[in-house]
């Protein structure tokens, strides 16, 4: 996901998206432990995906604050 993506998004849609890539990144961690998991680098790049989420939302957060 690319940030240009992420800076369209309303904060629902940003909290909706953390949520989703949470599941998937616990259900590949499941498969990983079961070696069904065949693209591990998935699960990076998931992580990697939340953590812009949250530092959009962190951004709307701080820059709503000092409004």
């Amino acid at each position: 996901m690319k940030a240009a993506e992420i800076r369209e998004k309303t904060s629902a849609e940003l909290q909706q998206d953390i949520e989703a890539c949470r599941k998937e990144i616990f259900d590949l961690r499941m498969k990983f432990q079961l070696n069904q998991l065949e693209d591990t680098a998935r699960i990076r790049a998931l992580r990697r995906d939340v953590a812009r989420l949250e530092t959009e939302k962190t951004v709307r957060r701080k820059s709503a604050e000092s409004k």
